[in-house]
């Protein structure tokens, strides 16, 4: 049997970092590690071949090749889905589709031959006994969630590793908060479930024998779900597998919590751990009940975002504006809040109600739910109708992100971030590719571009008040590039 695994391809947008990997010359950020988790589920003895649209290209003889297409996707992916099967369905070629996307609408793709939903763990096996058979259903669903200590290490040698900005890997499953908003809980359950140390060692010793040198990103909703496990058995051996290593660092997502913890954050700090992504949402108190956002409620999230910086843990923030108890004023509130805690890359989109969500519940009694979610977090839009108004809420939108990533304050708020923050343990070191990485900066941001004051200005601060941060000032003024072509490309407008 011949298995054509196809990723579509990511629009332009925040997570992208399209206009950021030009710099470095890659073309992606990230690989898909679902399909590759998915190839390793299929039987040993089937050829296997991944086409990530997000670096290369699909072509005919490829799809002629194959007896099955398996696609995933999310829903920031829909339209690139949909290219994708008619591609199929022009060549006759049957498919196979599984992800959050299919999982949340598969109705909406009647042109799909087969469905395997939710958690692969689980309904992948049902459908190969019942193909081997020769009688193969439809749709394959379950309520049920997978023991992931049993998933098998994803097949990372259908990737070309010099096309991506990180690796990715996958420690835990589920969450055990609830905000109305999210639909990790609704796709993953509350309880955090885990792999074994064993896992994710034998994962990671995968990826560094095929020669990977740089990032690894955790992908958990939130890393922290389980902090005993964390403390007495994964991040000891992470410690002690990073001896003797060169280059590897981790970045995570987790809950605002992790500032309660200095135990935790250390141990993450001398684990490899660098960057850790928060949903902080809003600074305002009832806009946090609103959402049951309890894990941010009645704390200073300043000092938090703080305390955790010290700790050597870049923070990356997500905000949400539109909630109903915000008022016009939430936009400065935003503003002052995102500035102040140096949070250099903060991703700040509109409120958005996302089926399966018990806000899209609320909402869609209310008859304020007036459209489909994008799955775009900064592209201006929203699926229904906010208290404020929608034009007021636009408007103001567009106000705070030209505000924030205008080169005069994101410029300042990098330093802000680099005064406060400690030299991380795992330093990349100085190579020849990261230095024309430097001068491609120089060329495009400091002799080109609008900012270029500022980014001198920068440069020149950080060689003197922090030069073993001179690096991570590089890499944030190219993000920075890349965040203000995505607000001119889909706000500033």
């Amino acid at each position: 049997m011949n298995i054509l695994l196809v990723y579509p391809e990511f629009p332009d947008t925040f997570w992208s970092f399209k206009h950021a990997l030009k710099f470095v010359q890659k073309k992606a950020a990230s690989p898909p590690l679902g399909l590759l988790t998915v190839a390793a589920l299929l039987p040993q003895e089937w050829s296997k071949r991944l086409i990530d649209l997000n670096v290369t290209k699909l072509k005919c003889e490829e799809l002629a090749w194959a007896d099955y297409v398996f696609i995933s996707g999310m829903v920031l992916q829909r339209d690139a889905v949909r290219r994708i099967l008619r591609q199929c369905q022009e060549v006759g070629v049957k498919t196979v589709a599984g992800g959050p996307l299919f999982t949340g609408e598969y109705e909406q793709f009647p042109e799909v031959t087969h469905f395997v939903l939710n958690e692969a763990e689980l309904t992948l096996p049902e459908f190969l006994r019942d193909l081997e058979q020769g009688s193969p259903k439809r749709v394959y669903t379950t309520t049920e969630f997978p023991d992931i200590r049993q998933t098998p290490t994803p097949m990372w040698e259908l990737l070309d590793f010099s096309k991506y900005a990180s690796m990715s890997l996958q420690f835990s499953r589920g969450c055990p908060f609830h905000c109305d908003f999210c639909n990790v809980t609704a796709l993953f359950g509350h309880r955090c479930r885990i792999k074994t140390v064993s896992q994710i060692l034998a994962e990671l010793d995968r990826i560094y024998s095929l020669g990977w040198r740089d990032s690894i990103f955790f992908v958990d909703d939130n890393f922290i779900g389980n902090k005993r496990f964390l403390k007495q058995e994964l991040l000891p051996a992470l410690i002690q597998w990073q001896k003797g290593k060169v280059g590897i660092t981790f970045h995570t997502e987790a809950s605002i919590n992790l500032a309660d913890d200095e135990e935790l954050m250390n141990m993450m700090s001398n684990a490899g751990f660098d960057q850790v992504f928060i949903g902080i949402e809003t600074p305002d108190e009832v806009s946090l009940a609103e959402c049951s956002k309890k894990q941010n409620r009645n704390r200073n999230l300043l000092d938090d975002v703080r305390r955790i910086q010290r700790a050597r843990l870049q923070v990356q923030g997500g905000f949400i504006v539109g909630f109903d108890n915000d008022t016009p004023a939430v936009f400065q509130r935003q503003i002052d809040f995102i500035q102040s805690s140096g949070i250099v890359t903060a991703m700040v989109g509109l409120l958005q109600a996302i089926p399966g969500t018990r806000l899209y519940e609320r909402l869609k009694q209310e008859g304020r739910v007036v459209g489909e979610v994008t799955g775009d977090n900064v592209n201006g839009t929203t699926n229904i109708l906010p208290t404020m108004g929608l034009d007021a809420l636009h408007e103001g939108y567009r106000e705070l992100l030209a505000h924030i990533y205008s080169p005069k304050q994101y410029y300042r708020r990098v330093k802000t971030f680099l005064k406060n923050y400690e030299p991380p343990r795992f330093e990349a070191p100085l190579t020849l590719a990261r230095f024309i990485v430097f001068l491609r900066s120089v060329l495009r941001l400091g002799i080109i571009g609008r900012e270029r004051v500022h980014y001198w200005r920068l440069m020149l601060w950080t060689g003197i008040r922090r030069p073993r941060l001179f690096p991570l000032a590089i890499s944030m003024a190219i993000y920075g590039h890349h965040f203000r072509r995505i607000c001119e490309l889909y706000v500033t407008r």
